[in-house]
């Protein structure tokens, strides 16, 4: 028998191997910015905060023989700092490591300080600090947030995104709420957003829940169960 919709059954199966290829580009997107990051923490950084330490020794060295010198020397201080804590801003966003160095609380409030910026409805962060997720799913919860912002922000009429973080029930557990429109829920024309979410928690073995309505907007429910011991975590 032969298949009467052959377009149809090769977008369907080539949909895994998009998002295969896609996370493999987005992984190597982000060892690049590891190394920029990495640069501007590490050299760029240091050199400065050199500069300011040599500097304060000049002002120790030769302020008797001139007045004006503190003053000056601390306007030139205040603005090396003030640029040490923007490369460290940098480097924190472009860092796609930041979950395991900072955790992921801190990534979140981030995450969301940077959608903030560009976004005009509210973005709340619900953090149970009692959570305490292993750094391996806590890895996963970052991307699937910040893969559901980036959907969440370009759909009609979104306005509000609640995001939590607790435990519930022995899982771990991340939810996103949105008011936005949500996405049609044909598989074979699935967005872009949704076939990251998919690989994004197969590839960190979450349970990945979706569930949208016009009326209601979207809830996004990823979970894990908890360990029988404690691992890693980054909280």
């Amino acid at each position: 028998m032969s298949d009467k919709h052959p377009t149809k059954r090769t977008s369907k199966a080539s949909q895994p191997a998009l998002a295969q290829m896609l996370f493999a580009a987005i992984q190597e997107h982000d060892a690049a910015l590891d190394g920029v990051a990495r640069v501007l923490h590490d050299d760029v950084g240091q050199v400065l905060s050199a500069v300011g330490l040599q500097l304060d020794a000049m002002r120790m060295d030769f302020r008797d023989q001139a007045p004006g010198l503190d003053d000056r020397a601390a306007e030139i201080q205040t603005m090396l700092e003030q640029v040490i804590e923007q490369l460290r801003d940098i480097s924190n966003e472009l860092n796609p490591s930041i979950v395991e160095r900072a955790g992921l609380q801190f990534a979140l409030d981030r995450l969301v300080g940077k959608f903030r910026k560009t976004f005009s409805g509210s973005v709340r962060l619900h953090f149970d600090a009692a959570a305490r997720v292993p750094t391996a799913i806590a890895t996963t919860f970052y991307k699937i947030a910040e893969c559901a912002l980036e959907s969440a922000i370009v759909r009609p009429r979104c306005s509000a995104i609640d995001i939590h973080v607790n435990r519930a029930q022995g899982d771990f557990v991340l939810e996103i709420r949105d008011n936005a429109e949500a996405d049609a829920g044909d598989r074979s024309k699935l967005p872009l957003a949704r076939l990251l979410l998919d690989y994004y928690a197969s590839k960190g073995r979450v349970a990945l829940d979706i569930q949208g309505s016009p009326s209601r907007g979207t809830v996004i429910r990823a979970s894990h169960p908890l360990p029988d011991s404690v691992p890693e975590v980054a909280s």
